[in-house]
């Protein structure tokens, strides 16, 4: 996951909104942003944990409206300008979760796919292609699952399918991200770079400036430590989509970085193996975001797997 801004630039401009909202359930609005032409093929992006929509590059989507998409990017419920959802998640329930004790959750990874066939309906759009990272990529293989209509295509990035013995989390990972990052502007900057050089692509760095940049926009935004946790839970009490996921039918894409610490690459291999006919792309150094080096091989993928639709 990443908003670094790369050297790309649009030979011919592309149209974008600002941002706006759309009403898609009760009690929850999304705040979201389009680039390209109305009249493309609808494309759906769907970020993961915490992350905002400005996490996907503006360059990447201006890329990916330049392959004939008209691109939708939103903040998910309890991240950036969308709603905040009750229900307080404490870390001891997330340990719990963690090994497997039963928990209830205030919202599920079903309610999340929800909120996108809610934005699209906003949107007067009866079906997308659909690309999700991380816990994106969970929303995006229940959304295809649940309501396979509303899916053209499928992109699963550094993802997983639930089920418990594939797509860990490094062990050293786990106390950052239920340790909190507090409450100043300064304090979650800095926990959140540090985050990133634990996570990120190691053939690929990041500069400082660029990651410090990133998390001062996301902080500006609005953060959300409890929105976050409670983001965590409905990843921890998903299901396993393993079985469910040899439904799906339209062309599936699987993207993993061999270097993910966030989701080991078997959950990816899973995800792979789980769909019929479904394309897995490995990339050697990639971490858990999304480098400019490789917008260009994610764009032409991306748009590959489309046209099989």
């Amino acid at each position: 996951m990443t908003s670094t801004r790369s050297a790309h630039e649009s030979a011919t401009p592309v149209a974008q909104s600002g941002e706006l909202f759309a009403p898609v359930s009760s009690g929850v609005e999304l705040c979201y942003q389009t680039f390209g032409d109305p009249d493309a093929d609808p494309l759906l992006l769907v970020m993961g944990l915490g992350g905002p929509m400005t996490w996907w590059d503006p360059d990447l989507c201006r890329l990916l409206a330049e392959r004939g998409f008209f691109v939708i990017r939103y903040d998910n419920r309890d991240t950036g300008r969308s709603s905040r959802v009750g229900g307080r998640v404490s870390r001891t329930t997330l340990v719990r979760a963690f090994l497997g004790a039963p928990v209830r959750a205030p919202y599920d990874i079903s309610d999340m796919a929800r909120d996108a066939t809610g934005l699209l309906d906003h949107l007067g759009i009866d079906s997308a292609h659909v690309v999700g990272v991380s816990m994106g990529g969970m929303i995006a293989q229940t959304l295809a699952i649940e309501e396979p209509s509303r899916v053209r295509s499928l992109t699963s990035i550094m993802s997983t399918t639930g089920k418990r013995t594939v797509g860990w989390q490094n062990p050293s990972l786990f106390p950052a991200l239920i340790g909190g990052r507090g409450p100043s502007r300064e304090a979650y900057v800095k926990a959140s770079a540090a985050m990133w050089r634990m996570i990120g692509s190691p053939a690929y760095p990041q500069p400082a400036e660029e990651t410090r940049a990133r998390a001062e926009e996301t902080y500006d935004r609005g953060v959300s430590a409890s929105g976050v946790l409670r983001q965590m839970l409905a990843i921890l009490t998903q299901p396993n989509r393993g079985a469910r996921l040899r439904s799906v039918k339209v062309p599936t894409l699987v993207i993993h970085g061999l270097a993910d610490k966030m989701v080991h690459v078997s959950g990816g291999r899973a995800t792979a193996a789980a769909v019929p006919g479904a394309e897995l792309l490995l990339v050697d150094g990639m971490g858990h975001d999304m480098p400019p080096a490789l917008f260009e091989t994610f764009t032409a993928a991306i748009r590959r797997n489309a046209d099989r639709a």
